[in-house]
């Protein structure tokens, strides 16, 4: 990195989730395009985790480029109380009869965090408009992640990262993430904690758990949860901002779901393919008409300043149009055949363990003979080894996973495989000596 770019940075900015004084500088970017992000000293490095999960479409996409150019010369930024404008109404226009089930409204916001609030306010509030006041209890999984702000915190499972905060979040019953072996515990607790009729929300990741490790677990699972939740009046609610938008194989990981639905869908991340800060919440009818009244204090006041922003409403228009061509469910159907060619491979290995894939999604344990966990010491090595290869993955304690962009080359794939390969078959130490 040019020295003054690095010594500027460490001054002045303060970088997520990275201990300060233990992390190694980070590196100067000075353009991306496609897949690949080139560094200050001209380096090409493979965004194979789609900078957080973010970049479906790759970087510096012309078509994305050139839609927010033309919605910044017509309607930059307008306040969104008491205001409308085309590319927001359109946007939830199209998404709506997109989603599962029977969604009437949508509520914009700005991140996945305040996605996730919003919709736990609108479930609170649905039972304090309705009389219902008795119901305050959350239902969430162990492990789950649904943001960094307070009531997202709050929501997610006691971890590391919220511990200087504990005595400030609100109590929450939480069941075990589902497995084969503890399907039936998990499905009891879920009747104990809704049978007394005083649960507000159950709130999930569906299919995948995502900061947790890339833990998954079946549809048929959530679908009975949401089935046992929903028949003792429990909202549930959706948290697809990491799963939207085919990382599941579908275009919402409750599009696999059978036979029942969510009654708030909450999305973020890949809706507007990296170009700018964009969530939505989608809820139904049933909701929206709690707060279809003449009272004044039931009002739901909420709001952002960025609320329904024209040029992040324009792009992930155009970004969704683009998701739905043919030729970008033909790449997207290519990764996940190539990813479950891979997988096989990948079980062959000594090193690799706990494989698992969904949709787009691979994953898979580097074994350190350790429990996996975020703070495997293993983490920083498997990262700064695999930069050293040219290609970003970051893994998740000892889990790796890929996340890449839909546009993808084969041959950035194979350059991808070919360094997991050799480095799960013959293991860290050995390629970190190799020069070749």
């Amino acid at each position: 990195m040019h020295k003054d770019l690095l010594q500027r940075d460490q001054q002045y900015v303060w970088h997520p989730f990275t201990p300060q004084t233990l992390a190694p500088k980070p590196l100067g970017v000075k353009a991306a395009k496609d897949c690949k992000i080139i560094l200050e000293d001209g380096k090409e490095v493979i965004d194979a985790i789609s900078s957080w999960w973010v970049n479906i479409h790759g970087h510096g996409n012309e078509e994305l480029a050139e839609t927010l150019k033309q919605q910044a010369l017509n309607l930059d930024h307008i306040i969104f109380a008491g205001f409308t404008h085309e590319p927001a109404v359109t946007l939830a226009e199209k998404l709506i009869p997109l989603l599962p089930g029977k969604f009437d409204k949508c509520f914009f916001s700005d991140n996945g965090s305040t996605s996730t609030e919003i919709a736990l306010k609108m479930a609170i509030q649905y039972f304090w408009n309705t009389g219902d006041k008795k119901r305050k209890k959350v239902i969430a999984f162990e492990g789950a992640y649904h943001g960094d702000t307070f009531g997202a915190m709050s929501m997610a499972g006691r971890t590391p990262f919220s511990a200087p905060f504990e005595e400030f979040l609100f109590d929450v019953n939480y069941l075990p993430f589902p497995t084969a072996e503890n399907w039936e515990e998990v499905k009891s607790l879920m009747v104990e904690y809704t049978k007394n009729e005083d649960a507000c929300c159950f709130i999930f990741e569906p299919l995948v758990q995502g900061a947790s490790g890339m833990r998954m677990y079946k549809a048929e699972q959530l679908d009975e949860l949401i089935g046992i939740a929903q028949s003792h009046g429990t909202l549930c609610i959706a948290d697809e901002v990491m799963t939207g938008f085919y990382r599941t194989g579908k275009l919402f990981a409750t599009n696999h779901l059978i036979n029942h639905q969510p009654d708030i869908v909450c999305m973020s991340k890949a809706l507007t393919a990296g170009i700018l800060p964009l969530s939505l919440t989608f809820c139904t009818q049933k909701i929206y008409d709690a707060f279809l009244v003449d009272d004044m204090m039931k009002t739901f006041f909420h709001g952002h300043s960025f609320t329904g922003n024209p040029l992040a409403c324009a792009v992930a228009i155009k970004s969704l149009e683009m998701l739905l061509s043919e030729k970008r469910q033909n790449q997207i159907d290519h990764i996940i055949k190539s990813h479950q060619k891979f997988a096989e491979i990948l079980s062959t290995l000594p090193f690799a363990k706990n494989i698992r894939q969904t949709g787009t999604i691979l994953a898979f344990d580097y074994d350190t003979e350790k429990d996996t966990s975020y703070f495997n010491s293993i983490r920083d090595e498997l990262y700064n080894f695999f930069l050293s290869k040219g290609i970003l993955l970051r893994p998740l304690g000892n889990t790796v996973y890929f996340h890449t962009p839909y546009t993808i080359t084969q041959e950035e794939l194979d350059h991808i495989y070919n360094i997991v390969h050799r480095l799960f078959k013959e293991g860290l130490s050995t390629m970190k000596a190799d020069r070749c």
